[in-house]
């Protein structure tokens, strides 16, 4: 037994010792090949590098794209701004050679712990080396780039060199490379003037720009900001005093305005998109060379522009784009805030309606637009939603519900064809969900995180392309520094919804650009125009927080928003200034394609106009029906009704008595609304009763000791469906008279 044991541990010793080694020749040859790569000491050294970008017809976009134009040397920056820094990114920076041999073990054994890549225990030498050199990926391969390059870096420069120029180009989010723009940017200072509180700030948002932003989570920034105080006291770089008074203090921002339309500039926008699309920060882009084609139209965007700043209004931003269908190209972006508003998720309200509840239940045969949906106060577990003005209309059309954004019909249709059946149409268009999103509150736009206004305005283009989808994009291609083609948009759209769906969907929003919430559109007469609008309000409180056009042409789609992100109301509804901008963007606008064409697959049916009021379905009107009861509805082809109404088949019914009272003759009838009554009195036309409902009174004079009384029932003038019911009066006769009554065609 012990003689297998031993064997057993020797063995395993031997598979450990091959694995080390072997492990260990791979990453020796791997190194030893990656310190043949050259290091780039421009890009080390160069503090102000700009990023060519092109229009659609490559006229170069006249728009800030400087990185890290505002240099700052290290001797200028205050001492607790150098240490604040070293204290949480890298105690021991003078110590090592650029590599923390401590660190790295440290990381390794909590990456085997987690199972994944977890921490890098990077250096500020290799910080700097990643952010110029390397890509983002966390793989072995790049860590060992990664070292051999900083390596080289730490005996080519000094320690003081390597902290100036990663100080000048790491980021701190809303397109702020380097320690001076982040300076300027947050708190409206130079770098130099930064105190104790604002440089701890600006430090601990190094680890993740974005979650540690004092703009987006000041709760998160707080505590990262105290956590490098904490980190200073220990490392003997502030007192115990400086630490706990700095803790109280708030995080107070003054944020430099002149830089909020760069911010949400079209080049921006396309530089954020071609970081994702080369998986490198902007300022490797520019290091690199990177040439930026995009599809801005010049002119669109000027226009565009003007708009959006002749309609702002005080402490609200706005924004909007312009996506072309045809190509799904952003034609025209921008935006006032002091925020990147793409990067802002917001409830889209009931903009979400037509792509996630009507456009799906169309396509799966649920509705038409005529469907008639009862509005009424439902209950649904705990959920008890109410419509906007918590009045309801009783039954209403589909096409009705949408055009005046009535949130009960929006309810029921979701239920008709179930949330996953909504998302799923959804999803393919680019909406994202969380995986609590699983209530019906979605159908007016609840979500837990929601979309951003390229992600919402892309989701339209589906309906101007007849029910394809593709994902829209700044970037057409993109070359290096040489011209050679590294990325190139294909546009590959799937087919998410039939086209008569899309059309019936596109026919519904056009009623709502004409009558509905979006009527300011109604004005323009020289394109069909569909539109939706969606207004984000607060339970319990006066005021809106997001308000939004989406509105589209055979050829444009365009989405308008008003909104703060720090929700404080509002009184802007989507019918109003959102609206307004879209109106005006699209009037000066000349299109070549400027109607809807309409698919072989939708149809025209003649529906019972009576049976649709009184009985809230929709059937196939009679042949015999009068004109001005049958209503002609649209219907996919594949979703048409087949019973046929049973209204004028028959003849019509009379109801009717008929008494003498006072030496009158007084005649009742009970008329229906659809029938016309003739009355005669002796074969002699007296009165005809048409377009009335219930008892109808008729009194006639009564001279004569006879007379005979005929009532001709028919449904329309020319319809030979007719009835007839007579009484014969005399002047003794004080109760009611029986009638002979025939009916013939």
């Amino acid at each position: 037994m012990k003689k297998i044991v031993k064997r057993c541990l020797i063995g395993f010793v031997i598979v450990i010792v091959f694995s080390v080694t072997l492990c260990g020749s791979f990453v020796a040859i791997n190194y030893l090949k990656f310190q043949k790569i050259p290091l780039n000491v421009d890009s080390i050294t160069n503090p102000s590098l700009a990023v060519e970008i092109y229009d659609f017809e490559n006229r170069p976009i006249k728009e800030e794209n400087q990185f890290n134009g505002d240099f700052v040397s290290l001797e200028n920056l205050n001492e607790h701004t150098k240490q604040a820094f070293i204290s949480v990114e890298d105690k021991d920076f003078f110590k090592h050679n650029g590599i923390n041999k401590k660190r790295i073990v440290k990381a390794m054994i909590n990456n085997i712990k987690s199972g994944r890549l977890k921490e890098g225990a990077s250096t500020i030498s290799q910080q700097l080396v990643k952010n110029t050199h390397l890509s983002n990926e966390k793989t072995f391969e790049r860590k060992l780039k990664e070292i051999a390059l900083t390596r080289k870096l730490e005996k080519a420069f000094s320690k003081n060199d390597i902290l100036e120029s990663y100080l000048n180009i790491i980021y701190f989010g809303n397109n702020c490379y380097g320690i001076e723009s982040a300076a300027n940017y947050y708190f409206n200072k130079s770098a130099k003037d930064l105190n104790l509180n604002e440089s701890c700030t600006l430090a601990g948002m190094i680890k993740s720009a974005s979650r540690y932003s004092p703009i987006n989570h000041y709760e998160n920034a707080i505590k990262r900001r105290n956590l490098v105080l904490s980190e200073m006291e220990k490392d003997g770089k502030i007192s115990v005093e400086e630490k706990i008074n700095t803790q109280n203090q708030p995080i107070v921002l003054d944020i430099n305005k002149k830089s909020h339309n760069r911010l949400n500039s079209y080049s921006q926008a396309s530089l954020d998109e071609a970081s994702k699309i080369l998986n490198m920060p902007t300022k490797k882009i520019a290091l690199n060379g990177y040439k930026i084609h995009t599809y801005q139209n010049k002119e669109k965007q000027s226009i565009l522009t003007d708009i959006l700043s002749k309609n702002k209004l005080d402490n609200i931003d706005n924004a909007g784009i312009v996506i072309d269908s045809k190509t799904n190209g952003v034609v025209a972006f921008s935006g006032n805030s002091k925020f990147k508003i793409l990067d802002a998720k917001r409830q889209p309200a009931s903009c979400l309606k037509p792509i996630l509840v009507y456009a799906p239940a169309l396509n799966e045969g649920v509705i038409s637009p005529s469907t008639q949906i009862l509005d009424e106060k439902i209950q649904i577990g705990d959920y008890s939603p109410t419509n906007v003005n918590k009045n309801y209309s009783g039954y209403v059309s589909v096409t009705d519900a949408v055009k005046d954004s009535i949130n009960i019909p929006a309810i029921k249709v979701l239920s008709y064809i179930g949330i996953d059946t909504g998302k799923h149409y959804a999803e393919k268009l680019g909406i994202n969900f969380d995986k609590s999103d699983d209530s019906y509150a979605l159908a007016l736009g609840g979500m837990s995180y929601g979309v951003n206004l390229k992600e919402l305005t892309s989701a339209y283009t589906v309906f101007p392309n007849k029910g394809e989808y593709a994902p829209s994009s700044f970037i057409q291609y993109i070359t290096d520094k040489n011209n050679k083609l590294v990325y190139i948009h294909k546009n590959s759209p799937q087919m998410v919804f039939r086209e008569d769906s899309s059309y019936l969907m596109t026919n519904i929003l056009q009623e709502t650009a004409k009558n509905g919430t979006a009527r300011k559109l109604s004005e323009i007469k020289h394109t069909e125009i569909a539109s939706k609008t969606g207004t984000v309000g607060k339970k319990n409180q006066k005021g809106n927080t997001d308000a939004y056009n989406i509105s589209y042409t055979p050829e444009e789609v365009i989405g308008i928003w008003y909104g703060d992100l720090s929700n404080t109301p509002f009184s802007v509804a989507g019918g109003n200034q959102p609206t307004q901008v879209a109106k005006e963007y699209i009037s000066s606008q000349s299109y070549q394609k400027n109607t809807f064409d309409i698919p072989s697959s939708v149809t025209t049916v003649d529906i019972d106009a009576i049976e649709k009021e009184q009985n809230h379905r929709l059937v196939l009107a009679s042949p015999y029906a009068p004109e001005r009861y049958v209503e002609k509805c649209l219907f996919s082809r594949f979703n048409t009704p087949s019973e046929v109404s049973q209204n004028f088949l028959e003849k019509p019914a009379i109801e009717a008595i008929c008494e003498v009272e006072n030496n009158q003759i007084v005649l009742e009838v009970n008329a229906q609304k659809h029938i016309n009554y003739k009355i005669f009195k002796d074969n002699v036309p007296y009165q005809t009763i048409k377009d009335r409902q219930g008892n109808t009174k008729i009194r006639i004079n009564f001279a004569e000791n006879d007379s005979l009384i005929k009532i001709l029932a028919q449904y329309g003038e020319n319809n030979d469906l007719t009835s007839e019911k007579t009484f014969k009066m005399t002047k003794t006769s004080n109760k009611k008279t029986t009638s002979k009554e025939k009916w013939y065609i």
